[in-house]
Order: C-alpha cells, then structure tokens, then sequence
C-alpha cells in the first residue's frame, strides 16, 4: 500500500478511516515525486531563502554563558524566520506540495497559533483558500496570532468541544479534511499524525539541524555536546536532532511541559506520569490517558505545548533511551523568558522557553569547555497577553481597560 516506511519502530502507521487511505497514498507518492525534483527543490530553496529569510542565526549567548558560569549556550534563532517560528518551514514546503498535487483549499489546526499563523501565510502568497481549526481556549490566550490570520484572508474555525485547544482543532481538521480530501490539503502542524506526515515534516524541519551543525564549526565547535529542544508534537525537536542521532556521544534533550507540576494533573509530560502507548487521531503513540483509554485533559501555560500526544518518532527514540526527556513547569518557563530577555535582549516564545529553561539549569552542572545547542523554535510576542496575566501586570491590566473603553 505505502512506498516509505510507515512506522518508527512500532510507533506511527496510517489508522484513519479507509476513506482516507486513497489521500494518504496520494500524498505520499505526490511526497516521494516531489523530494526527487530539482525543480521543486530549487523553488523550496529560493523561499527559504528569499521569502523565509534562512539561515537563521546561530547566536553564542555571550552574556548568559557568563552569568551561569558553566557550559557555552549556542541558540539557533528560529524566531527570525517570517511569521516567527520555525512552522514556516514545513509550510513552504507542504503548501509547494499542495500546488503540485492541483489543491484548491487548504486546511490546518493550529495550538500557539503560529503553524495557523504560517499556514494563513502561504496560503495568502499562493492564493489558496484557506481554513484554521483552533480550539477556544487557544483563540483566547493566542489573539494576535488569530488576528493575523483573518487579516490574510483565512477562515479560522473556532473549536468548542473537549477541552477546546489543540487536540479538540486537531480532530475538526481531520473531519474536514475526511469530507474534503479531493480538493483540499491537510497541512498538518507538527511531526505526528497519520503516515506520511511524521516523515514529511521532519523532511522540512532537518534544515533546521543541518544549518546548525554548519554553523557550530564557524565558531570552532566540532560538535554539541548537548542539544536541546521543547517538545509538544515534536516538529523543533525532531528537526534539530535529525542530523545529530546517529552519534551517540551527543545527549539529546527533549522538555515537555510539567504545567503545574507532574504530581498533578495540570501536565502536559507523557513521558513523566501517565502517558501510555495508544492509537489516537491516526498514529500510534504516547499519550496522556486515563485507565479507560480515555485522552486526559492536560495543561501548558505555552499553548504549543498543551497536547496529549506526541510524534511517534520521539517515543521511538524514548524506548530505544536515545534521547532523554524531562520536563519544566510553568514557573520554570517564564522565569527563563526574564532571564533570557535580560541578558541578550531576545524574547523567546513560551514553548522555546522551556527548552531555555533547562539549558541554564543543565549549563550550571557543566563545566566551561561543554556545549550546549539550544533550537529557539518561536519568539515571544505572540505570548504577551499570557505573560502579561500571569505574572498579574497591572500597568498592562489598566491598559487594556482603558482602550476596551
């Protein structure tokens, strides 16, 4: 049925209905022409590059290594990208593929609001209509990024079922996609879901990586010691550990949201407490559930990261023990945005600063002559409404109020 390998290890494969089938083989074989043509290649490269404004920086947080007194912090700086992440990559190159395969429409789920963000993006220069599910929960802490969709032309769909964020877009998307499949692409967000889209994202996110690994040795680093990347559905991570897996002597690190703690239940750690192998909305995984099955509700102050599952390649490298995964909570993730906005005067997303968060608490343990990569996959001003809450800003309280007058 498939060409391409359909799973990571035991993990991944194609469970949809069989009405989808027929979709899934098309865009697999659209996938495999695609990768082959130098034609396709050549205009991917040229938006990367004019469009996207890659290669992002590689930046030597000089002050941050200083004031820790430990380990070198390398950030590859995927917030520079258009539309200030590194979604835009797998867009350029799944809404190239939606050209070729001769779609209409396209459709997408969003959680940060930044893949929506992205896909509003290339669907507004391709001129394709366009369609984002994003839960409730995730319109409200997220506005800007909403905004910005409506203003390129996109249908955002708003989720009210579940618990209204990106786990409940996800499965909008899909049934969307299940009545629409002739005509319309699914652009899916991260490196999970369905075969071919786990192989299909990492394609599109390894020149995150591969930029990387070029860039350390300007600098004189033959190599990380360590490599760091949050981790909600996967796609930042999986793109940066791509070119570094096969040498076991770099660590690689994934940070999953601990939310309140993963005492709890306000977590969104599936490899902490209470993730569980299962086959949800396509693909075989871990996911947060409960003893029945069921999905449990779970909790991020970065919306990116508030999703029950994740990419089915990251729990294929969790059993194999190839990359480590550990959690930071809430608490941990903004006092790392502070910290790192102070000290170089870049504000990073709340997801990415999760991944800060646990550079500095490693860097500390490390001595001077240890590196470690650190993937910066958004920045922060979309997240400006949350900090602004939670850290009980008053100023910016009284000013919303007074322009809500």
């Amino acid at each position: 049925m498939f060409k391409l390998n359909s799973h990571f290890g035991k993990f991944g494969g194609a469970y949809v209905p069989e009405m989808l089938i027929p979709a899934l083989i098309e865009l697999e074989e659209a996938f495999i022409k695609c990768k082959k043509s130098n034609k396709f290649k050549k205009e991917l490269q040229d938006l990367y590059t004019n469009y996207s404004g890659r290669p992002t920086p590689l930046y030597f947080a000089e002050n941050l290594t200083k004031k820790l007194g430990g380990a070198k912090i390398f950030i590859k700086n995927e917030g520079l990208n258009h539309t200030g992440a590194h979604k835009i990559n797998h867009c350029l190159g799944q809404i190239l593929m939606a050209k070729f395969m001769k779609k209409k429409r396209i459709i997408a789920e969003t959680g940060a609001g930044q893949h929506g963000l992205a896909t509003a993006t290339v669907a507004a220069k391709f001129g394709l209509k366009c369609t984002v599910y994003m839960g409730e929960t995730d319109v409200l802490r997220q506005y800007p990024n909403v905004f910005w969709m409506k203003q390129l032309g996109a249908e955002v769909r708003v989720v009210k079922e579940g618990s209204r964020t990106l786990k409940d877009a996800v499965n909008a998307a899909i049934k969307d996609w299940i009545s629409n499949s002739e005509d319309s692409y699914y652009l899916l967000g991260s490196a999970l879901g369905p075969h071919p889209y786990p192989t299909i994202v990492k394609y599109f996110q390894e020149i995150v990586g591969k930029e990387a690994k070029k860039q350390l040795k300007q600098y004189g680093v033959d190599k990380p010691d360590y490599v760091v990347a949050c981790v909600g559905g996967g796609s930042n991570a999986i793109g940066i550990f791509s070119p570094f897996i096969k040498d076991k002597n770099i660590k690689l690190i994934g940070v999953e949201a601990g939310g309140n703690g993963v005492k709890g239940n306000e977590h969104a750690a599936r490899f902490q407490k209470g993730g569980k192998v299962g086959v949800i909305e396509g693909y075989k995984s871990y996911f947060l559930q409960d003893d029945e099955g069921q999905v449990e509700k779970t909790h991020s102050i970065a919306a990116g990261l508030d999703y029950p599952g994740i990419g089915p390649e990251h729990s294929d490298l969790f059993e194999k023990g190839r990359v480590k995964y550990e959690y930071i909570t809430d608490k941990e993730a903004v006092s790392a945005l502070q910290t790192l906005t102070q000290t170089e005067g870049i504000i990073p997303a709340l997801e990415s600063s999760h991944a800060v968060a646990y550079a500095i608490k490693l860097a500390k343990k490390l001595s001077k002559n240890k590196t470690i990569l650190v993937n910066l996959s958004g920045r922060g001003d979309k997240d400006i409404f949350i900090l602004a809450e939670y850290l009980k800003d008053s100023e910016f309280r009284e000013y919303l109020q007074r322009k809500s007058k």
